[in-house]
């Protein structure tokens, strides 16, 4: 039993923390108001942003890469990037009042076909025999675990094997639960998102809130997406390579009804569901295997059915979650 856990929950957690990224960012955006169905796109963006930045440093220095210049590099770029998507999304929903599901998923199409773009020139700048860009002087950085690790055996592998960013997100979870439920900043967001025409009457900037909080989740999500590629890709980009893991980021916030802690262990339950197939004996039945690879997707919609049942205030989602704020109408 202990060498089953040794050897699942790491690739659980690897799996999940991009996951987690993208459900943090997203609970923070909606927590505005905003309903931002573009995470995936966002994702994809940062994590395609973080490559051009490595891979440009790698080419220049030959592949004599500094340690602090390795990582901040790609950090720097993923968070530009995510950035911008999100200021572009606050312009069309917030400043424009554009249908936010319509955009979400116009920038959702617009990042997988910016990643796919510039991931494929990439590939063709390195003359590549495969259609994969290999960063493993940066990714190699980015995996770089706690020394001591090793020397603790199997509670070292489960709990201190991994790269910076896997705990830096769960110290973004953490904290961003603190701020929305402890401060004075998170009480007005949340106003903003429950009923932005009385915070409005109550002097908070309801603008200001809305492009802080989805610009803030879009670089959250950014960097699942950077930590995707760098970490638990073993810094290999390949194009329409992250799958759907930015929808059932989307899932995640309804499942953890808007609390970013409880993100945290859910995230690596469903990254667990991702890899169970692998550890389940089904000799060369394959039709068996593609069921379980299913798993992450029934619970998924389970999740999604139970939630609709529930009828407590605090379960619900902000209650102007997905509306434009007309302040005329007040």
């Amino acid at each position: 039993m202990l060498d089953f856990l040794v050897s699942f929950v790491p690739r659980a957690v690897a799996q999940g923390i991009p996951l987690l990224y993208g459900s943090t960012g997203e609970i923070i955006t909606e927590k505005s108001g905003n309903l931002n169905l573009g995470i995936p796109g966002v994702m994809y963006v940062g994590g395609i942003c973080g490559v051009i930045g490595s891979f440009l440093y790698e080419r220049s220095v030959g592949g004599a890469v500094n340690p602090a210049l390795g990582i901040l590099i790609p950090v720097m770029c993923c968070i530009v990037g995510s950035l911008l998507m999100g200021l572009l999304y606050c312009f069309l929903t917030v400043s424009l009042r554009a249908n936010q599901n319509v955009t979400g998923l116009a920038m959702t199409t617009f990042g997988v076909g910016f990643g796919n773009f510039f991931g494929g020139s990439l590939i063709k700048l390195t003359g590549a025999e495969v259609p994969s860009i290999a960063l493993s002087a940066t990714s190699n950085l980015f995996r770089t675990r706690l020394p001591f690790a090793g020397a603790l055996g199997g509670f070292g592998e489960v709990f201190f094997s991994y790269g910076f960013l896997a705990y830096l997100a769960i110290i973004i979870a953490l904290v961003a639960t603190y701020v929305l439920n402890r401060t004075r900043v998170g009480l007005q967001l949340r106003a903003v998102g429950e009923d932005p025409a009385t915070a409005d009457a109550a002097g908070i900037g309801i603008s200001r809130y809305k492009y802080v909080a989805t610009c803030l989740g879009c670089v959250i999500a950014g960097l699942g997406g950077l930590y995707y590629v760098m970490d638990y890709a073993n810094g290999v980009w390949s194009n329409d390579a992250f799958g759907d893991r930015g929808w059932l980021a989307i899932a995640l916030v309804i499942f953890t009804i808007w609390r970013p802690h409880v993100s945290i262990g859910a995230s690596i339950l469903f990254g667990g569901l991702y890899i169970l197939y692998l550890y389940i004996p089904v000799g060369t039945n394959l039709a068996v295997k593609e069921l379980y690879k299913m798993l992450p997707y029934v619970v998924t919609i389970v999740v999604l059915v139970f939630s609709s049942l529930r009828n407590k205030r605090e379960n619900q989602p902000p209650e102007h979650l997905g509306l434009p704020y007309f302040r005329e109408e007040r």
